[in-house]
């Protein structure tokens, strides 16, 4: 049997990409460089990005096809190509940026979103450049809390790729997967495809030079977590608790999971939230609703230093549901305990990176 060009068009011609609709040929997909060797046939297919969820499958497809309308027998060789230019690799992501922070909690309910998003405010309010991405897949909450529902990310061209610009409130840059899904609706996905969407938010995105770069990770601990622990190099985890006994459990585990030997990421330190109850009327006022150092309790119990503790008052709520955080008030009780937060995180930071020092110099002139 003979080979020609037109018989191996005709059998992609019958091979449709999901996404469109069309046919290969019909869509361009079909690259230029088609060579026959008597009976062996090589070609390249063009996807609009390298990480096209079609690209396997359409491979199969196209193959298939031509064992099936042109002959059993053909050797079948395709490579695939991208209009965009690769992602960087797991190393190289996010060079800008200079202190990648994971905000977690041991269990839900104990406002590590309220922290997250009051610190990275602070941090702004400091001075520093401040990414804040809503790590929280199955329940985000970043886009409510900084009055951004209704914000819907572009993307743009840049250095071959299209990234996706993130959106800019009180100083922050943030994104989430509040920006790309339906809020009245619950996110079903698998953990695949949750980790899939976290890597483009980190990886398609337009993040640009960053002091800091806060992760708001889910509660718990996850295949979110173990995404992030393999695709960024992070600084330091945060981890936030009550003072109440039950989720200072779930704290001591999370700071387990943290250290573990596999995981291997420093903590910064432990945020004590909702630590008492103060009256707007009686500012002087505590009551330890929760229970009374919990936290602090634990912090010296682990060896991990307390970075601060968050009173809980009604301002606290309000701003959240308004999209107004806290922190934006320097003179309320609230502002004040989250600046103070801020400027210790800053300091643990700087001291991780004072003691990193000598040994990236000895790894340099190796």
């Amino acid at each position: 049997m003979t080979l020609y060009p037109k018989l191996i068009i005709d059998a992609l011609s019958t091979v449709r990409y999901p996404g469109t609709g069309k046919n290969l040929v019909e869509a361009g997909m079909v690259a230029d460089n088609l060579r026959i060797d008597g009976m062996s046939v090589s070609f390249s297919l063009i996807f609009d990005k390298p990480t096209d969820p079609f690209m396997k499958s359409l491979v199969k497809s196209a193959e298939a096809a031509i064992h099936a309308l042109v002959s059993p027998e053909v050797q079948v060789t395709i490579a695939t190509e991208s209009k965009q230019a690769p992602r960087p690799e797991v190393g190289k992501l996010l060079p800008q940026v200079k202190n990648i922070i994971g905000i977690s909690s041991g269990k839900g309910g104990v406002g590590k979103s309220t922290v997250a998003a009051n610190l990275a405010v602070s941090l702004a309010k400091l001075g520093y450049k401040v990414g804040l991405l809503d790590a929280d897949i199955f329940g985000p909450s970043m886009p409510k809390m900084f009055e951004v529902e209704d914000a819907r990310p572009y993307a743009e061209q840049k250095d071959g790729r299209e990234l996706i610009i993130p959106v800019e409130k009180y100083g922050v840059k943030l994104l989430s997967i509040g920006f790309f899904v339906d809020p009245d609706q619950a996110t079903l996905w698998r953990g695949g495809m949750a980790s899939n969407a976290l890597k483009q938010l980190i990886a398609d995105a337009d993040w640009g030079e960053l002091d800091y770069f806060l992760l708001d990770l889910p509660p718990g601990t996850s295949d979110i977590h173990l995404t992030v622990v393999q695709t960024l190099a992070l600084t330091g985890a945060i981890v936030v608790s009550t003072p109440q006994a039950v989720a200072l459990a779930d704290a001591r585990k999370g700071i387990n999971m943290f250290t573990n030997e596999k995981v291997n990421v420093p903590i910064l330190g432990l945020v004590e939230n909702m630590a008492w109850f103060t009256p707007a009327e009686l500012p002087e006022n505590k009551y330890y609703i929760f229970g009374r150092e919990g936290a602090k309790r634990l912090a010296e119990e682990m060896g991990v230093p307390l970075l601060g503790q968050i009173p809980i008052v009604q301002s606290i709520c309000e701003g959240g549901d308004s999209g107004k955080p806290v922190a934006l008030d320097e003179d309320s009780v609230t502002g004040r305990a989250f600046l103070s937060l801020a400027a210790a995180m800053v300091r643990q930071v700087d001291r991780r990176n004072v003691e990193q020092a000598p040994t990236k110099i000895v790894e340099m002139n190796k």
